[in-house]
């Protein structure tokens, strides 16, 4: 496919308006899915997703010709949401602020489905929600790193280039947020077995024997 794409943003490159509506084609979805894990939110995906391929027209010309165009596309992707959501960080808290009764809702951090999807309680609603919430305390980084390379299965260096960090940053991001995410599941398995985080059983009224 990347041989493919390549052909394609050369031909965009020099004008071609059917490469593009064939490029936007092959390279949205997989764009999309890494907006909606970033942002939590689809429509917020739909519109930094129009919002991409808006900066990727106006940086045609700084694309190099002969490599692979999409982690040059996830990188756009990641930096326009990135900004974005920084945006309505600021925005909300200069609404609440204002108004501390009324605040601006902040999408939520990305659904942590898939984390769990090699576990037999994968399909557990409570399992579900502890990845999301403990997704939501990652710090930005360690986020962006674990979505990509677990979530996406981009390569350590893709993950860099798009982040413009180095391998090594991104391999001890990742591990660290994997650690902390399974630490955090394992903690509600054991709770919803009637454990305590440390394997001691507890008895309905949540108290140890």
């Amino acid at each position: 496919m990347a041989g493919e794409l390549e052909a394609l943003m050369t031909r965009y490159c020099d004008g071609d308006a059917g490469a593009f509506r064939t490029l936007y084609a092959r390279a949205a979805p997989a764009l999309r899915a890494f907006l909606v894990r970033l942002t939590g939110d689809r429509a917020t995906a739909d519109d930094m997703l129009q919002a991409t391929f808006l900066k990727v027209h106006a940086a045609r010309g700084a694309y190099v010709r002969g490599a692979d165009p999409m982690p040059w596309l996830y990188a756009i992707a990641h930096r326009t949401t990135l900004d974005e959501l920084r945006r309505r960080k600021r925005s909300r808290k200069r609404f609440s602020s204002n108004d501390d009764e009324n605040p601006v809702e902040e999408p939520a951090a990305l659904s942590g489905k898939r984390l769990a999807e090699d576990d037999a309680d994968a399909g557990d609603p409570e399992i579900a929600s502890a990845a999301i919430a403990a997704l939501a305390t990652l710090p930005e980084n360690q986020r962006t790193a674990l979505v990509l390379t677990k979530l996406e299965g981009r390569s350590i260096a893709e993950a860099a280039e798009i982040t413009g960090s180095t391998s090594g940053a991104i391999k001890l991001r990742a591990h660290r947020a994997y650690v902390a995410l399974r630490a955090r599941l394992g903690n509600t398995r054991a709770e919803a077995r009637g454990e305590s985080p440390h394997g001691v059983a507890t008895r309905p009224g949540g108290r140890s024997p």
